[in-house]
């Protein structure tokens, strides 16, 4: 893992990294307490389609993480994200999707396929930089957490279900149609939230997902709105929820 930069600010320390893989360099970012030693509970999180790993949501929950928990978190750019190469078959799933979604097509179909051939780079390359990650001195083998919406989720389901490390997952804004093979293998607790208006991911399909997780500690949390709409107190539920399961 080489570090490329830097940074404190608020007490937190953020680190820009790239690790060499099978696929090419994996860019990534790592968040940790300024002046942090010592093992501690790591959080991978999982960034929404189009978007990267330094997305504002995800930098304002990795923020709050490590601050009023002490936990370290991680981000990566998904395949054909932030800065990485895309296939022509990642051009091609996008710009169907888009369409689909500007005229009011079915989604679901497209959305699956793009999620297969993405998962299939990302939990390997996952795995990779949790292998790394706990090697350093200041994250070390400590548990192991993942929260993903959406995207984040469709890819967050299957390195969950073939990652014994994660003990605790905090996923949803997806549905049954891109997560379901996954999904039976997972048995962790899990917190899974479902937007009531979202006008991306049906609701039924998205309570399929929740049925078929295999958890016996499982709750649904849902709320009126968009796909992007998620309430602010939500953080607050999965910060709990963490310090509850890893702490």
């Amino acid at each position: 893992m080489r570090f490329t930069s830097q940074t404190s600010f608020d007490g937190v320390t953020e680190e820009l990294f790239s690790l060499p893989f099978t696929f090419g360099e994996i860019p990534g970012v790592l968040w940790t307490p300024e002046g942090a030693t010592g093992a501690r509970p790591l959080i991978l999180m999982g960034h929404g389609g189009g978007q990267h790993k330094k997305a504002p949501g995800i930098t304002e929950r990795a923020h709050r993480f490590v601050t009023e928990c002490g936990f370290a978190v991680a981000a990566l750019d998904a395949p054909a994200h932030g800065g990485r190469p895309r296939s022509e078959e990642h051009d091609r799933l996008i710009a169907e999707m888009r369409s689909r979604m500007q005229t009011g097509g079915e989604v679901a179909p497209v959305l699956a396929e793009l999620h297969t051939l993405i998962s299939g780079q990302s939990v390997p390359e996952w795995r990779a930089v949790l292998d790394a990650l706990q090697e350093l001195d200041h994250v070390g083998a400590g548990p192991v957490g993942y929260w993903g919406m959406s995207l984040g989720c469709g890819l967050g389901v299957p390195l969950i279900a073939a990652e014994p490390r994660i003990r605790a997952a905090v996923v949803g804004l997806n549905g049954v149609d891109t997560s379901a093979e996954g999904a039976a293998k997972i048995t962790v607790p899990l917190e899974f939230l479902v937007q009531w208006d979202d006008e991306r991911v049906p609701r039924e399909a998205s309570l399929a997902l929740f049925d078929l997780f295999a958890s016996t500690e499982k709750t649904l949390h849902a709320n009126p709105g968009n796909h992007g709409e998620i309430p602010a107190f939500e953080l607050d539920s999965s910060m709990r929820f963490f310090t509850r399961h890893l702490s």
